[in-house]
């Protein structure tokens, strides 16, 4: 964090957060490292834990292969200008498969490249569409269910959604 809007909860600093909050945030962490959006929601302890739930769910628990869901995390990264998003994400991308070729056209704001596959174009039509109109068209969600089935499909679109919060929540405190 460069300069955050709202100063980030620190160690050591009252009132700390219930030991089971902490533990559980921590939990979902590499090397139980808080980040910068973690200290940001402890600022709330409602929201902290209420988050952390919710996008654990979002980061492990979908069925919706991790590679797309963090292909559309990078998308509405870019979409949105958060940087912070970007560079969690990017390593996680490329981990669960993602490769630096496809990583580049997603910096473009206007491109869907052709190195995408059919499903990995659909999933960026539908980030593209709900993140900028919030509207999806219905041949869209109609080409999700044929490629993915609708359970896939609803997970698609709540991981658009949830980024889009998240994205949304970094940029306005400068996290």
């Amino acid at each position: 964090m460069s300069d955050p809007r709202v100063t980030p909860w620190q160690d050591g600093v009252l009132p700390a957060p219930p030991a089971e909050l902490l533990a559980e945030m921590q939990g979902r962490r590499p090397n139980g490292e808080l980040i910068g959006i973690d200290r940001m929601l402890l600022r709330s302890f409602p929201l902290a834990k209420g988050w952390n739930e919710l996008l654990g769910r979002v980061r492990a628990e979908f069925d919706l292969d991790l590679e797309y869901r963090e292909l559309i995390m990078l998308r509405v990264a870019v979409l949105n200008g958060a940087d912070f998003e970007w560079g969690v994400h990017y390593p996680a991308y490329l981990d669960a498969g993602g490769t630096e070729e496809k990583t580049v056209a997603l910096k473009n704001q206007d491109a869907i490249a052709e190195l995408f596959d059919e499903k990995e174009r659909t999933l960026l039509t539908l980030t593209d569409q709900s993140t900028r109109r919030v509207e999806v068209d219905a041949e869209v969600i109609e080409q999700l269910k044929q490629l993915f089935g609708e359970a896939q499909t609803v997970e698609a679109v709540a991981t658009v959604a949830a980024y889009n919060m998240v994205s949304r929540f970094l940029v306005a405190l400068a996290v």
